[in-house]
């Protein structure tokens, strides 16, 4: 076998098993090559006309991709044109709006800044309690950036010009006013301006945080209680009331003060004793006052009746001790004398009683006052060395409960004084009576035993 016949039985044998099958012959193998170079010729025939078709599509796609780059440069060059049109007119119209805003934007800057101030006004403003929302608004405006508008200024103008009205005007309105245990609860308020808040005759105080009133945690008492109840239960007319024209800082304050309860357990125990001589004085001056004025009321009624005797009265009880049943008869006007003086000393004890022991808490008041001032100023040095430092607030403390041992001791004492001398003056006169009659007896015995 030649080499071209082996080259060939090579080339069959590298193709596919259909065209592979081995020639029996020369001639086989003749028509298998002719057969082969037919089947690639065709092969090659369609692989050139995809090719060209292919050619043919790619210079399509690539006359399309130029078309749309073209008018794709055609609408950068429009738009550029018209960009930079745009950018000029833009030029232009700022200019015109800063020639034409003049100084409208200084005025928004003091637009910005009253509502800055007037945002704090505000934010504490009872009156904010009413109308809860104006506060967003203004505190929106107080920090902006951007221009306010014409209905942000009206807006803004209406909520300065109801301040001013509200601030002078009493109103009475539904809100939540917030208890002492926390509860809200709607109620009827009065409200004076922009400084004092009332209901139910309870101040009330405007919480910030919360936009609501609130009611105080301690009232103030007195005078302030009854201004508050008669403005809550006011329907028309005028009231007289309380106003806080520090929109209720002196009304917290006033109300922070001790009263006489606190003042005088803050005071130690010398207050207590003090107190207790104080009350058991004013009990004794009591009811000897009631006895005198009956005692003395019986004795003028004796003083009709001079020659009727009765032991219901001192006066009575003289006469009878004096005129006795007839049967005695003394014949010494010093024995008389002595009988008389005897009678009207033993009235005088009940009429003179508690007298010492009102004059002794007189005089014992002030001192006692004076134990307690050394003991409030115990108090505040032992303070002062304590913290080291002399801050009043540290000191106040001590100081107080010495004035108040102070006033106690003078308060119980110069009523003591008066009531005493009252006393005094009502036994004296009593006395007096029963001496003038006790001497105007003698008077007549003597008498009579010398017309004898």
């Amino acid at each position: 076998m030649s080499r071209s016949a082996a080259a060939l039985l090579l080339m069959v044998a590298a193709l596919p098993t259909a065209y592979a099958a081995a020639p029996g012959n020369l001639d086989e193998l003749l028509e298998q090559t002719r057969t082969l170079r037919e089947r690639e010729a065709q092969i090659n025939k369609e692989r050139e006309a995809k090719f060209l078709a292919d050619r043919n599509k790619q210079a399509e796609l690539l006359a399309q991709a130029k078309a749309e780059l073209s008018e794709l440069q055609r609408r950068q060059v429009a738009l550029s044109s018209s960009f930079d049109s745009n950018e000029k007119k833009l030029t232009e119209l700022q200019a015109q709006l800063d020639a034409r805003a003049g100084t409208l934007g200084e005025m928004f800057g003091v637009v910005r800044q009253v509502a800055n101030d007037f945002s704090s006004v505000v934010r504490n403003s009872m009156i904010s309690a009413q109308y809860p929302d104006r506060e967003a608004f203004v505190s929106k405006l107080a920090q902006t950036k951007a221009l306010p508008s014409i209905g942000d200024l009206e807006r803004f103008w209406f909520e300065l010009q109801r301040e001013m009205t509200e601030t002078g005007s009493v109103v009475r309105f539904k809100s939540q006013v917030v208890q002492p245990d926390g509860a809200a609860v709607e109620q009827s308020v009065s409200r004076i301006g922009s400084f004092t808040a009332v209901a139910d005759g309870q101040y009330l105080a405007y919480l910030p945080s919360e936009h609501k009133l609130a009611v105080m945690a301690r009232q103030p008492g007195g005078k302030f209680s009854a201004a508050a109840e008669e403005l809550s239960d006011a329907t028309t007319g005028y009231v007289a009331t309380e106003l806080d024209p520090t929109r209720g800082v002196l009304l917290t304050i006033y109300a922070q003060r001790p009263n006489w309860a606190e003042r005088i357990k803050h005071g130690e125990g010398v207050n207590y004793v003090i107190l207790l001589v104080g009350i058991i004085g004013a009990l004794l001056a009591v009811y000897q006052f009631f006895y005198l004025i009956g005692v003395r009321g019986k004795v003028k009624k004796q003083l009709t009746q001079i020659n009727q005797p009765m032991t219901d009265n001192p006066l009575g009880r003289v006469l009878a001790s004096f005129k006795g049943d007839g049967s005695r008869v003394e014949e010494d006007a010093e024995v008389v004398e002595l009988r008389i003086s005897e009678a009207v000393l033993r009235e005088v004890p009940p009429l003179e009683r508690f007298q010492a022991f009102l004059r002794l808490a007189v005089a014992a008041g002030p001192l006692l006052g004076l134990i307690g001032t050394v003991i409030g100023m115990i108090i505040t040095f032992q303070s002062i060395t304590e913290s080291g430092s002399s801050d009043p607030k540290l000191m106040a403390a001590g100081i107080s409960a010495a004035m108040i041992a102070t006033v106690l001791g003078l308060g119980i004492a110069i009523p003591l004084l008066f009531a005493n001398a009252w006393l005094t003056s009502l036994s004296r006169q009593i006395v007096q009576i029963l001496d003038e009659q006790s001497t105007g007896l003698l008077a007549e015995r003597l008498e009579g035993k010398t017309r004898a």
